[in-house]
């Protein structure tokens, strides 16, 4: 995974609440074996119509956020089934961060061990976010270090965050690359547990 400490990037508004996982990636298309390649089907639903034609009014095609990769939603976003499809696909598409005042749990954790940042801010917090975001351009700047999250104009909220998360997120680790920082150890294990086997 690549490490996040300060990043900064364009701000998509979605103003929707209990965005579940199945308008996140509908189940249709789940059969894919990798976790790249996701993103084209990223809220699919909603950015195109029955016959598959763009949907005008939906935020992500509005050309003035085809870079965004900072999403700011509503309230108990990614609610639903617990698909570790949906950071896969938001992250595919092109995602590093998803603010909102609240994420169901599973989601929640699930971006985490994908290297996504969910923050949580206040919810006056994020609608004030979201209005800023209708504007072009609109830029936030995140400090995971710090847990603060600003812009160009006075905006700072901070964030919790849980240390061992934290860790993972600024050294770009995933519980796999964890277990590999105790390779050393794990060997000389290995071969003591070897030896035994053979003394007996």
């Amino acid at each position: 995974m690549e490490p996040i400490n300060k990043y900064n990037g364009i701000v998509c508004p979605l103003n929707r609440t209990n965005v579940d996982t199945d308008q996140i990636i509908p189940k249709q298309f789940l059969k894919r074996i990798e976790r790249k390649g996701f993103g084209q089907f990223l809220f699919y639903h909603w950015r195109f119509d029955d016959n598959g034609n763009v949907r005008e009014d939906f935020v992500l095609n509005d050309a003035q956020y085809k870079d965004a990769s900072i999403l700011v939603a509503g309230e108990n976003f990614g609610c639903g089934s617990s698909r570790e499809h949906a950071p896969w696909a938001l992250m595919d598409y092109g995602f590093k961060i998803i603010i909102a005042p609240s994420f169901a749990d599973i989601f929640y954790n699930n971006c985490l061990k994908n290297g996504l940042l969910p923050i949580k801010l206040m919810a006056e917090e994020v609608s004030l976010l979201l209005e800023n975001a209708s504007q072009p351009g609109y830029r936030l700047f995140v400090d995971l270090n710090n847990q603060h999250v600003t812009d160009r104009k006075g905006f700072l909220a901070t964030f919790n965050m849980d240390p061992y998360w934290k860790e993972m997120l600024l050294n770009g680790w995933d519980e796999i690359a964890v277990t590999l920082n105790f390779e050393d150890e794990i060997r000389a294990y290995e071969e003591r547990r070897d030896k035994t086997v053979q003394a007996k």
